[in-house]
């Protein structure tokens, strides 16, 4: 399907989504992590806004950018596999006036397992990081997709919860962003609990 096709209907179905927030939505810079799976509702619900998203520089990342480009984000293209460095580097440089946007697991997994790159985004831009989790009453599964993506139904009620801005210590050393980044994907799937 062309990007611009998917770009609208995609716009058109989140239209009809019935959200919910929870917790303080950011609106100032910092860096938002959210899981892969989940993302529809969350670049959603920052539509229009001061907002950056990083999304791969594959095929599929392709399509999410055109969204996003719709959506009136600033695009940073990359991953931890494919041009990381230089999407990190843009990613502390758009910290420093945007809401940044990343799903900590993608673009390839594992499922749910949070990488470095959003912990050590925040750290170094000096602002903070902004746990995200979404529950959706109604979506179709793709289970043959790494994550299990999921993409809601028509009229469906969506919750988005946000979880306690986090400051990482500027002073932390490459053992201490691990265990950071351990305690991140622990808290990332415990928010929110059985909403």
């Amino acid at each position: 399907m062309k990007p611009r096709l998917l770009s609208f209907l995609l716009r058109l179905l989140a239209s009809t989504w019935r959200v919910s927030v929870f917790g303080a939505k950011p609106t100032t810079p910092c860096v938002v992590a959210f899981w892969h799976d989940e993302m529809l509702p969350v670049w959603h619900v920052f539509r229009s806004g001061n907002a950056a998203g990083l999304t791969s520089a594959s095929s599929d990342g392709d399509l999410l950018a055109h969204l996003l480009h719709d959506w009136n984000y600033t695009v940073i293209r990359g991953s931890s596999s494919q041009g990381g460095k230089e999407a990190l580097d843009a990613m502390v440089q758009a910290a420093s006036s945007h809401i940044v946007l990343v799903t900590p697991d993608g673009p390839r997994g594992p499922r749910h397992v949070c990488k470095p790159g959003a912990v050590i985004a925040a750290q170094r831009a000096r602002v903070p990081l902004v746990l995200c989790r979404v529950r959706m009453r109604r979506a179709t599964v793709l289970h043959r997709s790494w994550d299990r993506f999921r993409i809601p139904h028509p009229f469906t009620s969506i919750k988005i919860v946000f979880g306690e801005a986090v400051m990482i210590p500027t002073s932390a050393q490459r053992d201490q962003i691990e265990k950071i980044v351990l305690l991140t994907s622990t808290h990332l799937e415990q928010l929110g609990g059985d909403l």
